[in-house]
């Protein structure tokens, strides 16, 4: 499935299955956390992600002050979840 932010400035190719292992009811950090362990592709994706980019990015939802940000890796289990999420909601709509 493919993600773009709302600046197109980012952009991931998320299978369907990570999108369901990444955004349900409940708690989702570990799943995320494991997601990144066992999906390289999805990793691979990530890590090319530039962080101040990604800080920009996540500055715009407004639910993270720069202290939070300052955490690169939260910051890419952040984009996950928040992928996971919308393509969820896309998917859901289609229904």
């Amino acid at each position: 499935m493919w993600y773009s932010t709302s600046s197109g400035r980012i952009e991931l190719n998320i299978p369907e299955h990570v999108v369901r292992a990444c955004y349900h009811s409940g708690a989702c950090d570990d799943d995320v956390a494991h997601t990144r362990r066992t999906e390289p592709d999805v990793e691979a994706q990530l890590q090319a992600i530039d962080p101040a980019l990604l800080r920009a990015e996540l500055a715009e939802y407004g639910a993270w002050n720069g202290a939070e940000l300052a955490d690169h890796d939260a910051n890419l289990d952040r984009l996950l979840w928040l992928a996971c999420g919308d393509l969820a909601e896309q998917d859901a709509d289609k229904d």
